[in-house]
């Protein structure tokens, strides 16, 4: 809010104005400046809010899809959901990641460039004692993976992602596979530092341990539908009537 005018203040312009000394043009001149919006060239936003929300959309129907099939595979109770979507840096991603890791480099065919899901080294550890038989308890130090911890995880993995092609139905028919799994950040370079992602952050939680697991998907990689990457895309879904299908 503007700074009141006392009644001395206000007689004073008043006056000004009917002697000539004020001009109501040049008052209106100086209102009527350009608004200038700071954009940093060094960090272009490729991702606008609407792409947010339906990445965010997407992700969250991905993380029922996920919480029915690890309760099941797992035998115990599990729970994900979605904790951010957020646009930034490929370089914020990979400083912000410790080792071991847990990398799983994935094609997003038929979409170009691949992206990565992060999984948080105590969910995999979880993960991989409940699969043999264990009762999937929280490690007290992080270590290295084995070979043979690495093959049940690339194959968990390759199961969760066979979820992820019914979420993006509606956006574009991908058939994600895993490429590889890395434990090191610095083989994970995929893409150039300054590449903009957007990282989709999931709250995963196997019986008592919990932790995170991310998303990365490069603007590239969703670039050639970005404009399906739209909310107005899912109210029409809601719109459309009931079919035959669906009522039988």
């Amino acid at each position: 809010m503007g700074d009141i005018l006392s009644q001395n203040e206000i007689d004073n312009l008043l006056a000004q104005l009917n002697t000539g000394e004020l001009d109501v043009k040049e008052i209106n001149k100086e209102t009527q400046e350009k608004k200038i919006r700071v954009h940093d060239f060094r960090r272009p936003s490729k991702f606008a809010k609407d792409h947010i929300r339906s990445l965010q959309i997407i992700n969250e129907n991905y993380a029922r899809l996920l919480t029915n099939f690890l309760s099941g595979y797992l035998r115990t109770l599990v729970q994900v959901d979605v904790q951010t979507v957020q646009a930034l840096q490929y370089s914020e991603f990979t400083n912000s990641i410790a080792n071991p890791a847990v990398l799983g480099i994935i094609n997003f065919n038929p979409m170009p460039g691949s992206i990565i899901m992060e999984i948080n080294p105590s969910i995999a550890c979880s993960l991989i004692e409940r699969i043999l038989g264990g009762k999937g308890t929280s490690v007290e130090k992080v270590r290295g993976f084995t070979e043979i911890e690495i093959a049940i995880l690339m194959r968990v993995i390759s199961q969760m992602l066979g979820l992820m092609r019914d979420p993006w139905e509606n956006v574009a028919k991908i058939n994600p596979t895993l490429d590889r799994i890395e434990t090191n950040a610095q083989f994970a370079q995929i893409m150039s530092p300054n590449e903009m992602v957007a990282m989709v952050t999931f709250t995963a939680k196997i019986g008592e341990v919990e932790g995170l697991l991310n998303l990365c998907i490069p603007h590239m990689t969703v670039e050639p539908v970005m404009d399906k990457l739209s909310t107005k895309l899912w109210f029409s879904m809601i719109e459309k009537g009931s079919n035959k299908e669906s009522k039988e």
